[in-house]
């Protein structure tokens, strides 16, 4: 187990902030006036005027309300936080482990945004250990809020504060959540700034609630929660002892803060209360059911039912009296009536899952069910009226079945209404802390495990791996992991698989020299000095991200073939952006 790291501020070191030398930050910013670019260790960044800054705050405020505006800044500045702690481990992997966490600091006061001082540092990574305080010098925030409003009741520095949580939680690899104790805009010399993990916090769900973009994100799903439902539009819980599980099955949570995760929460909240089928998109492994769950959780159906089917995992010959219902003597094994999943949930909602894998027969009965609203049993001549709510979701893209011929394109615009696609979790990276604490705890209770943490180069592993099983490839890495560590210690890198393992040590460190710019980067910036160049970066870019990588699909959208589309995309350094083709 390795030792606490601590660092007190010594007064002697007051003028340079207690903090190491700010040089090697330096050396990786990079200005390039002729294409109107900065970068920072080849990611782009811009300056703004603290003025507009403030305007900006102040209309979001005045438009939005204080709850949440102050929720916008919160998930921003914790977005940022985790981008940088990203940048933390690759400048400073030699150093001290004090040392890195450093950058953090380091980085809000060359951004611009506040000088730190640190009073007191404090954590063991291993041990899943954090205390934290800090003094902010003046802040960028506290300054525009003082110039608009003056003095007031509450803190003000949302965005910093979200900033110094998605840091920290990114480098400890379990939630941190600070706290102002002190604040400018209260009257107070300084700003001053506590942190711990969120389950030490007694009420953590009062500054929590500000990561989630909508109140049902991160609370237990109530069809699979122990202890009764979740009722919709309740505050959501940080998870603890009292929340984890005594059965595998039970207790489970749609858990994130990522911007990618919260677009999807948005549009879900979006449609919820209508009528509208939804088609959920995304890849296997994504949680497409526990989002469908919260949608029935969230619409005027939450009191009826909700019923799940595998559409991949029905026989052919069954199907229909799976989805339908069948009478008695309709077939030879049929010895008794039975309703199908649909009057199961009459008045509530059915989720087809894999729904891409039906047979055109099945398709042409369920696109009748969809259009009358009525169905018949099998072996019956009965018509039977239903009020179902119907929810799809598919791991193959459906527009490309369609084009193949192996999906009915009638039922496909059916279903294609309102289309949400969950995000893969390598687009979801901030949530990787989150999701590996949780089930840290969620196993560690279930199997009688007493697991600490994880030790600093895990963490660094989880981080740079690329989950091409998502979510449940992490949390059946977290499980095996949490079995094979010691009782009492924390998981190492030995522990992991050597797939996930093996990505700590193949993260690039990248080097502010102009050669050594990501591609995408290079693109970028040599489209920007040709005006043609520039055209067609941005028209293949677009397309390619409006496919989510699909170069067959974007050729399409482009009237070109798909070979010339990845031949013009590599030469501008997009690969980056390409789907697999497994």
């Amino acid at each position: 187990m390795s030792p606490p790291r601590k660092r007190s501020a010594d007064p002697a070191l007051q003028a340079s902030s207690g903090l190491p030398r700010i040089d090697d930050l330096v050396d990786r910013l990079r200005l390039s006036p002729a294409t109107g670019h900065i970068w920072l260790d080849g990611k782009r960044v811009f300056m703004l005027h603290a003025t507009a800054f403030g305007a900006l705050r102040r209309e979001l405020i005045e438009n939005l309300g204080t709850e949440t505006a102050r929720g916008l800044l919160t998930r921003m500045g914790h977005l940022a936080g985790g981008r940088d702690a990203e940048l933390a481990k690759k400048i400073r992997k030699a150093a001290d482990i004090a040392d890195v966490f450093s950058i953090g600091p380091q980085m809000h006061a060359l951004e611009g945004v506040v000088r730190v001082e640190p009073v007191l540092v404090d954590f063991d990574v291993a041990r899943g250990h954090f205390r934290g305080e800090f003094i902010w010098h003046d802040s960028i925030e506290a300054e525009v809020h003082l110039a608009e409003y003056g003095l007031g009741p509450e803190p003000v520095c949302w965005m910093q504060l979200g900033f110094a949580c998605g840091y920290t939680s990114a480098f400890m690899g379990l939630p941190i959540l600070f706290r102002e104790t002190e604040c400018r805009a209260m009257g107070h010399a300084v700003c001053r700034v506590v942190g711990r993990p969120a389950r030490d916090w007694e009420d953590a769900r009062q500054d929590l609630r500000f990561f989630n973009a909508q109140p049902f994100a991160n609370r237990a799903i109530a069809g699979i929660a122990a202890g009764g439902p979740t009722r919709a539009g309740s505050a959501a819980q940080p998870h603890g002892p009292a929340d984890l599980p005594k059965s595998r099955f039970a207790h489970r949570r749609l858990i994130g803060v990522s911007s990618a995760f919260n677009a999807a929460c948005h549009m879900i909240n979006r449609v919820a209360r209508t009528t509208t089928p939804v088609l959920f998109l995304g890849e296997s492994g994504v949680g497409k059911e526990m989002f469908a769950r919260i949608l029935h959780e969230e619409s005027d159906r939450a009191d009826a039912p909700f019923v799940a089917v595998n559409c991949a995992a029905i026989p052919e010959s069954l199907i229909e009296a799976d989805l339908f219902g069948v009478e008695k003597g309709a077939f030879t094994g049929a010895t008794s009536t039975r309703a199908g999943r649909f009057e199961r949930a009459d008045r509530g909602t059915l989720l087809l899952d894999e729904i891409g894998s039906l047979s055109l027969a099945a398709q042409a009965k369920l696109l009748r069910v969809l259009q009358e609203g009525e169905l018949e049993r099998v072996g019956d001549t009965r018509t039977r009226r239903i009020d179902v709510r119907l929810v799809a979701a598919s791991n193959v893209d459906l527009a490309a079945a369609v084009a193949q011929g192996t999906f009915r394109e009638d039922l496909y615009y059916r279903l294609n209404i309102f289309p949400i696609g969950i995000p893969p979790l390598r687009d979801r990276r901030d949530d990787i802390p989150i999701l590996a604490d949780y089930f840290l705890q969620r196993y560690s209770q279930l199997h009688q495990r007493a697991v600490t943490g994880f030790h600093e180069d895990v963490v660094d592993a989880l981080l740079a791996h690329a989950w091409p099983g998502n979510v449940r490839e992490l949390e059946n890495v977290i499980e095996r992991a949490t079995l094979l560590a010691s009782v009492g210690g924390a998981i190492e890198l030995a522990h992991l698989p050597q797939a996930v393992a093996a990505a700590r040590s193949v993260t690039p460190s990248s080097n502010p020299a102009r050669g050594d710019l990501p591609r995408d980067a290079k693109g970028e910036e040599a489209a920007a000095l040709d005006p043609i160049r520039a055209g067609e970066y941005r028209l293949i870019k677009e397309a390619i991200e409006r496919r989510r990588g699909n170069l067959s699909a974007a050729a399409r959208d482009l009237g070109i073939t798909r070979a010339k589309v990845e031949y013009k995309a590599t030469k501008l350094g997009l690969q980056g952006l390409f789907r697999s083709r497994s």
